[in-house]
């Protein structure tokens, strides 16, 4: 994914920031607990696209 279009997206939830998890390949927003799918180097950043993390996991 490109650095530039990472810097400027965010959580559609909350604003936050995102970081990029390269497996499974995914944008995750810590707060939300919310990863958002990466298709073909787009980010699908619909909320109902997104799943949910457990609070267990390590971010």
């Amino acid at each position: 994914m490109d650095a530039k279009l990472l810097e400027i997206l965010v959580c559609p939830v909350c604003k936050g920031p995102l970081l990029l998890r390269r497996d499974p390949g995914d944008l995750v927003c810590k707060p939300c607990r919310l990863a958002f799918p990466v298709r073909d180097d787009i980010p699908a950043m619909l909320v109902d696209e997104a799943e949910q993390l457990p609070p267990d996991l390590d971010l």
